[in-house]
Formats: structure tokens, C-alpha cells, sequence
């Protein structure tokens, strides 16, 4: 049965390559950032409603969350569509490649969801990029009933398990007073200077922190006119580390630098932290078996030191503390770009990128069909995830 029930959900997803190709290139044509991806979830729940799925628009109470859910079987298994995009650069983390493989994959799935007693659900998730969707949505239990999370991320060259790291933004604002910067710049309390002595701080203590963490930010505004002493300025920075126990420790020691220019200079400072996302846990059995299907399609894997990124963040980490998940890079021969570039963005909607919709597609799919055909891998996963459901609501 395994063996024909992939067959079967391929020969779908090839049929449906052209038109995957085209909804990633529209969302990929019309980028869109957190919380505002309307276009792009309209089309997933247009695309899914059209392939026979019940579709629900506003999941969890988020404008631009969608889903998708075919089958009744036991087994429930969730696609994890992205489809925001970064300002600026647009789809230069490749969002628009998930989106796609995710949906070839659970229409392939739909296909064999009866025989395998399979229930397949697209979890379109907005704001990856720094605004938490997934997390929104655990909270609000769109994951409830989940046995296996699924996805693919465009990257350089493809690698199983990525380093994912748990991640805060901090938003830091420094209230001082204005003065003439010429006339009595004595008479100012300068808040961009603030700023300065906070980032030579956190310069300073890179060195005695562990290479697994990572700091950095920017200055969204650092005055009004280079003749008035600034008295607001605004920046918006990032600590991350392996573990969401590290990330509170490393936050606590960032926060002293902020502190640190507000005492030098008497800016008042305030600190607003943002949602905080939690390290992956890849699920070691899942990928061990994406890793054989995709191989089986001539994707060739490489350790995550040679990969051509270095450690990332995602609140895909929060579903994988709650469900079993795997989250692979699936390569798009973008280099020398990387994540986050423009040339990635052009990467992101090329012949490779193209193809990596199918194979992704194709890999989650059969990787999907393995869990639900091996008796004791599905046993031991439902376990899992059964146990994991009671210890978050416990």
C-alpha cells in the first residue's frame, strides 16, 4: 500500500506543479509583511476550497490565518504555509516556496487520506517574521489534535536539521530633553547618545559570549535635526540563544548595556519586549524518514555548518515544542546569496526554487505516508504527541 499510496499522491503533485509554480510566483510578485498578507492568504484559501477542502478564514482570530482540512482519519497530520515577506527585500527568506510545497503536498496527501486513515490540514500561518503568528494560533488551539507539524524552507543547499535558535525582539526607546546643539548643548540630555554607549556595550560583550547566541539591531530613529540635541530615539534589537532558558540569561545581560547609556547620559529608558520564540526541536524520526524521501529524489544533503547559513529563528520552534515537527532547509542554488539578501529574493522564484516546490512537496508528502503505514512509527508518534498536548494543558 505504501508503495502505490506514494505513487498516487506523486502523480498529483506533478499534475499540480504548473499551477503550485504560479500561486508561488503571484505571492512571490506581491510581497506582503506580517499580519497583512491578505492576497496571499486569500489564495491559499481559495486554492484549498477549490480542491475540496473546508476551509476557515480568520483561524484563531488572526485576519490573515487560513485553513485547510481533508479526511476524517485518525492520524492528523498539519502543512505549514508561510507567506509573509520582509520590507524592503520582499521574499527573501522564500516564503512563498513553503506556501507552495506545503499545499502540493496535502493535495497528493488528499488523494490517499481514506486508505491511509489520514487527516490532512493546511495551517496557513502569517508573520513569521517577527510577529509570532504560529504562536498566536497555538495559543488559540488551531494545532489541537495535531500529531506531526510538516514544512520545507528554501535555503542555499539543502540540510535536515537546521539550528534554530530561541529568539526576542526587544523595542528600546530613550526619552531625554532637547537643546540647541550649538547654542546649549549643556542644557540637553542627548538620547542618541543613549544608543551609542548601549551598542559599544553590547560590541564589547560579543566577547565573552557563547557562539551560539547572537545580538543585533537597528536605530529606527535617532533624532529630528542635526541641530537639536536629540531627546527620542527608538531601535528595535534581537537576542538570540539555544535555549529559551539561555535567551532569558542573555536577555538580562543586553538589557544591562541598554541601562548602561541610560545612566551615562540621563535618557530615561524604556524597554518593550516583543514575542519571544522558542529553539526547534526537530523530530529525529520524521526527518530521518524526509531525509530517505527526499534523497529518493535526488536532493543531496549537507551538515548545517556547510549549508552557507548560520543559526536562524522561527516560531516554528513553539510548534515543535508542542507537536512533533520537522522543519528542513531545502536548497534553491541561491549562493553566493543567502537568506535574507536581494539576491535571494530573485533565487526565490527561480527554475530551482521551482522545483524544490515539487520535490518539497513530494518528500512531506511521502514522509506523511510513512508515518501513517508503519504501525509502530505512527504509534509511538501519536504517543508523543498526545503526551505533549497533556503537558501544556497540565
Amino acid at each position: 500500500m505504501t508503495t502505490q499510496a506514494k505513487q498516487d499522491a506523486q502523480h498529483i503533485i506533478d499534475a499540480a506543479h504548473g499551477a503550485l509554480v504560479g500561486l508561488s510566483h503571484w505571492i512571490h510578485a506581491n510581497p506582503e509583511i506580517a499580519f497583512e498578507e491578505t492576497l496571499a492568504s486569500g489564495w491559499v484559501g481559495d486554492w484549498l476550497a477549490g480542491a475540496g477542502f473546508d476551509v476557515e478564514r480568520g483561524l484563531g482570530g488572526l485576519p490573515t490565518a487560513v485553513s485547510g482540512t481533508f479526511g476524517r482519519g485518525g492520524l492528523h497530520v498539519a502543512l505549514i504555509a508561510e507567506y509573509d515577506a520582509l520590507p524592503v527585500v520582499g521574499h527573501a527568506c522564500g516564503h512563498n516556496v513553503i506556501c507552495a510545497a506545503s499545499i502540493g503536498a496535502a493535495l497528493g496527501l488528499a488523494a490517499v487520506a481514506d486508505d491511509l486513515d489520514l487527516r490532512v490540514t493546511v495551517i496557513g500561518t502569517p508573520a513569521e517574521e517577527g510577529g509570532g503568528g504560529k504562536i498566536r494560533l497555538l495559543e488559540t488551539g488551531a494545532f489541537e489534535g495535531v500529531h506531526a507539524a510538516l514544512m520545507v524552507h528554501p535555503a542555499p543547499r539543502d540540510t535536515l536539521e537546521p539550528v534554530i535558535l530561541a529568539a526576542q525582539t526587544l523595542d528600546i526607546a530613550y526619552t531625554g530633553r532637547e537643546a540647541h546643539a550649538a547654542g546649549a548643548p549643556e542644557l540637553g540630555i542627548n538620547a542618541a547618545d543613549a544608543f551609542v554607549i548601549a551598542q559599544v556595550g553590547i560590541g564589547l560583550l560579543r566577547q565573552h559570549l557563547s557562539p551560539a547566541t547572537r545580538v543585533h539591531g537597528i536605530v529606527t530613529h535617532g533624532g529630528d535635526a542635526p541641530n537639536v540635541v536629540p531627546a527620542h530615539t527608538e531601535g528595535r534589537f534581537m537576542v538570540r540563544a539555544a535555549t529559551a532558558d539561555a535567551l532569558d540569561g542573555l536577555r538580562e545581560r543586553v538589557l544591562r548595556c541598554f541601562e548602561a547609556g541610560g545612566l551615562a547620559t540621563g535618557a530615561e529608558l524604556t524597554v518593550t519586549p516583543r514575542v519571544r520564540y522558542a529553539h526547534m526541536a526537530h523530530h529525529r524520526a520524521l526527518a530521518d524518514r524526509y531525509l530517505a524521501n527526499a534523497e529518493a529524489l535526488g536532493r543531496w544533503f549537507v551538515p548545517f555548518s556547510e549549508s552557507g547559513l548560520g543559526p536562524v529563528s522561527t516560531d516554528m520552534g513553539d510548534v515543535s515544542l508542542a507537536v512533533p515537527s520537522i522543519h528542513p532547509m531545502i536548497g534553491i542554488d541561491s549562493l553566493p546569496a543567502v537568506n535574507h539578501q536581494p539576491g535571494f529574493t530573485d533565487a526565490a522564484a527561480s527554475e530551482a526554487a521551482d522545483r524544490a516546490i515539487r520535490d518539497g512537496a513530494v518528500a512531506m508528502a511521502w514522509t506523511a505516508i510513512d508515518l501513517a503505514s508503519d504501525p509502530e512509527l505512527r504509534e509511538a508518534v501519536t504517543a508523543e504527541a498526545e503526551e505533549m498536548a497533556r503537558a501544556r494543558s497540565g
